[in-house]
């Protein structure tokens, strides 16, 4: 049977309890695994990477110097407004999906399918970047212990290696590790976190022992003029003029690329579904988690850049070079080893992360229906995780990924935009939902996540942002060709349940109104007997 639409594309939203439904319903739906604990680990699982071992040296040598300090803690500034977003909105709809689910509801279908899209631009996209730059320390790591490849060989392990063949295997491996199921690669990720977290203590603690002062000053470098050649921002092109590297707008440059540090909380609301009493736990672990990571990079960032001066902070591996400059060797290779665990973690959560959203995307229609399965060997949504995985594997083998930072950051940011927004019009829609947490002094709050994001996107470079749009364009398309004419809420009444995740009348969860009640939990309702039978009244509130 042809699939119809019913109802306007753009404001066919989904009813929030039919988000829930959709979940306690479901006969592929998601085993409840994390605790608090969990959903903590696996918010540092992210975020303690690359940013911390890489992009702070790098963007202390050429764009800020020793005022990378200032842009790690604009940075999180910026993503503490937009967590405190992420974590009202967790609260209020537990529903695995992240900014996409938050969309569907709050905005409609087709703004939904826009902010999921940029989601898979940013998931793929760090997954297929940081892969690459494991293989830069695991190249490190070996010359660390002497071991020295051929030449033959080991043109094929660095990170930007025409054909590299570290990163596709890397990703092989964690794919196959997350596609057998959640709780073994979360037993894994709680050791490698512990192990990482403990290796960056003891940078901090051994580099703040050869910490020099002149290596602050110029705290901020004069600003220096950009090459005739270069990529300007966005504020750059509007106003007509180049900002340039160092000076104060490098600090500002330098914090719109520092973001990707910080990418990871979101990927926390990702998990909702497999979080136990996810109104209190999700936003507990997604607060704690930005920081407790903002405390640690900020020490890092001021250990780094007083090591060593700042322009010689560019290399491949920044931090076991800084140690090995002050006579530490020993303790470069244990970064260099806790760098291989730190970046193992990020590549593992944001592949389950991007699983997720494929599986609730497929689960509501606009992707295929096979990708909203609950493996029965596994319990775990393995075909997504199989399709997140080789997305990125395909996507590392591009000689030039690690050119494309810039375009995870801008679509983390769009999500930022939009959860802000979410806020204030889920609090104008829906007033009376039960808000596990709340942001403190709406608007303001919500209206300064904007603000800030908006002025970080506006200091990414028009490149960024030409691709961006016509990634969003590419998935515009594939939206108006596929998603629209399949979308479940399009199709309420020809579901196919049996294919689909559906399983009516099993019992399932409403949305709490109460102004009175103030449980955390989701509450159970049930289906009547006779109802059961009624496939007409299947979705009559959806399409309504």
């Amino acid at each position: 049977m042809a699939p119809s639409a019913n109802g306007q594309t753009v404001g066919r939203r989904l009813p929030v309890e039919s988000a829930f439904t959709r979940v306690e319903d479901a006969r592929h739906r998601l085993p409840r695994l994390f605790g608090r604990r969990d959903l903590v680990v696996l918010g540092l699982g992210v975020m303690i990477g690359s940013g911390i071992f890489s992009i702070s040296g790098v963007q202390a040598a050429s764009v800020s110097g020793p005022a990378v300090i200032l842009s790690f803690v604009i940075a999180a500034i910026v993503c503490l407004l937009a967590a405190a977003c992420y974590a009202e909105l967790s609260s209020t709809i537990p529903v695995s999906g992240s900014a996409y689910t938050f969309s569907y509801v709050t905005f409609g279908e087709m703004w939904a399918w826009l902010v999921g899209w940029a989601l898979v631009l940013e998931l793929v996209t760090a997954a297929a970047i940081v892969a690459r730059v494991w293989s830069a320390y695991f190249l490190a790591t070996l010359d660390g212990f002497g071991v020295t490849l051929p030449s033959g060989i080991a043109q094929f392990f660095g990170p930007e290696a025409k054909v590299n063949l570290v990163a596709p295997l890397l990703l092989l491996i964690l794919t196959a590790l997350i596609v057998t199921g959640t709780k073994l690669s979360s037993r894994v990720l709680t050791i490698v976190v512990i192990a990482k977290v403990a290796v960056i203590l003891l940078v901090v603690a051994v580099g703040a022992t050869h910490i020099k002062m002149e290596n602050y000053h110029p705290f901020i470098p004069p600003a220096r003029a950009a090459p005739a050649m270069a990529d300007p921002t966005v504020l750059g092109w509007i106003l007509d003029t180049s900002f340039g590297t160092f000076g104060m707008m490098g600090i500002f440059t330098a914090a719109s690329t520092i973001v990707f540090a910080y990418i990871g909380f979101d990927l926390i609301a990702t998990a909702s579904e497999d979080a136990r009493s996810p109104r209190k736990t999700v936003p507990q672990g997604m607060l704690l988690g930005v920081g407790a990571v903002t405390i640690l990079y900020i020490a890092m960032a001021v250990v780094l850049v007083g090591m060593r001066p700042y322009g010689q902070l560019g290399g491949t591996a920044p931090v076991s070079e800084a140690l090995a400059s002050v006579g530490v060797g020993w303790a470069a290779k244990v970064v260099n080893v806790g760098a291989l665990l730190a970046l193992m973690t990020v590549i593992m959560v944001v592949l389950i992360a991007q699983s997720r959203v494929l599986f609730n995307m497929g689960r509501d229609g606009l992707l295929p229906k096979s990708l909203g399965r609950v493996s029965r060997v596994y319990s775990s949504p393995a075909r997504a995780a199989a399709a997140a995985g080789i997305a990125a594997l395909v996507l590392t083998l591009y000689p030039k990924v690690l050119e494309l930072e810039e375009l995870l950051v801008i679509g983390a940011l769009f999500c930022f935009a939009f959860c802000a927004v979410g806020v204030l019009r889920l609090r104008r829609t829906e007033p009376n939902l039960e808000r596990g947490f709340r942001v403190p002094l709406v608007p303001l709050i919500p209206l300064l996540s904007l603000a800030a994001t908006v002025w970080l996107m506006l200091n990414m470079k028009t490149g960024t942002w030409i691709k961006f749009l016509i990634w969003m364009g590419i998935g515009i398309a594939i939206y108006g060709l596929y998603g629209r004419w399949h979308s479940r809420l399009a199709n309420e009444d020809s579901w196919d349940f049996d294919l689909g995740d559906t399983d009516p009348g099993t019992g399932g969860l409403q949305a709490i109104r109460s102004d009175h009640d103030h449980s955390t939990e989701l509450r159970a309702i049930r289906t009547p007997p006779e109802q059961q039978t009624q496939k007409s009244n299947r979705g009559k509130h959806m399409r309504n």
